[in-house]
């Protein structure tokens, strides 16, 4: 339920369990942080899913069972941000919950249009993930990230854009082809090259 694709330093991961709204069992889950840790040898990874929702986050009954609080979605959202090349996440549709980690980390989201940002962890009783609140501050500013955290808002891409949540708004049937462009850039540089401006800007 998680592929990975890798052409050259091009590696894209696609969540594909579309009739549970790609929600992440543990294994999925583990198999995302195995491919995030693999992937420093990746000059670009892209992370997306499969249908019209990115992911719903934990799966329900995994969800109840503890995953909802599992170290796995700080592994995970850790290894994404710790890597060297440029990450990319491609929101194929709305994204929920601890599935927030993951985009929170990478470099670059871009999304299609009409779909929604949004983490429950108020509502549910959880708490979220310690990186995640950090960084969905340093984007949108605290007010923002409270509005998302605390108040509960689903906030639809169009809005998330402005708030500088989105970087880039493209129609579905252009979503790779888009994504792929923003690559290019940087698979066609020496990997040295592209590691040292990613930590200047860092």
């Amino acid at each position: 339920m998680i592929s990975l694709e890798k052409d050259g330093g091009y590696w894209l991961a696609v969540i594909d369990r579309p009739d549970k709204a790609n929600s992440l069992t543990p294994e999925m889950l583990e198999r995302l942080c195995e491919i995030a840790e693999a992937a420093r040898d990746a000059q670009v990874l892209v992370l997306t899913g499969v249908g019209k929702v990115f992911s719903a986050g934990a799966d329900l009954d995994a969800a109840r069972a503890g995953l909802a609080t599992s170290p796995l979605w700080e592994r995970l959202s850790g290894a994404i941000a710790q890597l060297p090349g440029l990450t990319v996440c491609a929101l194929n549709g709305t994204i929920a919950g601890g599935a927030m980690g993951m985009a929170l980390a990478c470099d670059l989201r871009v999304a299609v249009p009409g779909a929604k940002l949004f983490y429950p962890v108020m509502k549910l009783g959880f708490l979220p993930q310690p990186s995640d609140p950090v960084r969905l501050a340093a984007l949108v500013g605290p007010a923002r990230a409270k509005m998302i955290l605390m108040a509960g808002q689903k906030i639809p891409v169009e809005e998330a854009q402005t708030w500088g949540l989105i970087d880039r708004i493209v129609e579905p049937d252009a979503l790779v082809t888009e994504v792929r462009a923003l690559a290019a850039d940087t698979l066609a540089a020496d990997p040295a090259h592209a590691r040292a401006i990613k930590a200047m800007i860092r």
